[in-house]
């Protein structure tokens, strides 16, 4: 009995399941003006839930197109960024590119100015500090080649002298070093004092010693090498003059000064050979003709 009563039952939802598509298609295609009251109550029935099953379609054809959109918009998102990086790398090895003939272009000026022998090198590593300060650099150049005490100068300046020879590399003593000494020379007042590292963890800086308190010594003033000693050419940039102390006693005064080369950033340099020629003592004055033959010029 119960399977018959199932069976039935199974017959009607599937006669219903079959008729309700049929009136609700056919109260659709029905002309406006020829509907029945069973068509209209179908139609207003059908109404809401064809509204409702279009809305649900809407919404995931919506969510679908969305998706689809947003998976094109990511691959073409990451291929800008893919063509982005591959710019920016291009980019940073055209600026090394630049920087290494700029580099080589310094050098090259500066060798001609220098006039005498020199021997140009390349910067293969440095010691830092804690704070990444720069304390000693090594050259590409080694015994054969270079010897200890030899100037060190970069187209920005002074760099220091050659501390240690070893195999084919060298030992750079900055400028800037506390052991370093340097003749120098304030161009704008002909002031001249030794210039010595100050060291340090975080900064670069060199001072001043014997510069007399009564050297009238300006804040940015641009610091030269003297060409005494034997070890620099004359005129070569060491610094400016960054701050300057007077004490109410004493004979010389506190000048503190930056250094112009950037120790930080060095690539290549040039090493001179040999000392350049001590100064002429008696450039600038006049000097009487000697006797020729034994016969005095009149005067």
């Amino acid at each position: 009995m119960r399977r018959t009563r199932r069976r039935i039952l199974d017959y009607v939802i599937a006669a219903v399941l079959l008729v309700v598509p049929v009136l609700f298609l056919s109260a659709n295609l029905k002309n406006r003006a020829r509907l029945s009251g069973v068509d209209r109550a179908v139609l207003a029935i059908s109404a809401p839930l064809q509204r409702g099953v279009g809305w649900v379609v809407d919404g995931v054809g919506s969510l679908v197109a969305r998706y689809v959109w947003l998976v094109d918009v990511e691959e073409e998102n990451r291929e800008l960024r893919s063509e982005n990086q591959r710019l920016r790398d291009e980019l940073a090895g055209v600026r090394r590119e630049v920087d290494a003939a700029r580099s080589l272009t310094g050098l090259l000026e500066l060798r001609t100015t220098l006039g005498g022998p020199t021997v140009a090198a390349r910067v293969v590593a440095s010691s830092t500090t804690p704070y990444f300060r720069v304390t000693r650099v090594v050259l590409d150049r080694g015994a054969g080649e270079i010897a200890p005490g030899m100037p060190v100068i970069a187209p920005q300046g002074v760099v220091g002298r050659i501390q240690r020879v070893y195999g084919r590399y060298a030992d750079v003593m900055l400028a800037v070093d506390p052991d370093a000494a340097i003749d120098v020379l304030v161009p704008r007042t002909q002031s001249r004092g030794v210039l010595r590292g100050l060291g340090g963890d975080n900064v670069y800086a060199c001072r001043i010693e014997y510069l007399l308190r009564s050297e009238e010594v300006r804040e940015d003033d641009l610091i030269v090498t003297s060409g005494l000693g034997g070890v620099f050419p004359k005129d070569i940039p060491v610094g400016r003059v960054r701050k300057i102390e007077k004490s109410e006693y004493g004979l010389y005064q506190e000048v503190e000064v930056a250094p112009t080369v950037d120790f930080a950033h060095l690539s290549a340099v040039l090493v001179l050979l040999s000392p350049p020629p001590p100064p002429d003592p008696s450039a600038g004055s006049k000097k009487n003709p000697e006797p020729a033959f034994g016969v005095v010029p009149y005067r």
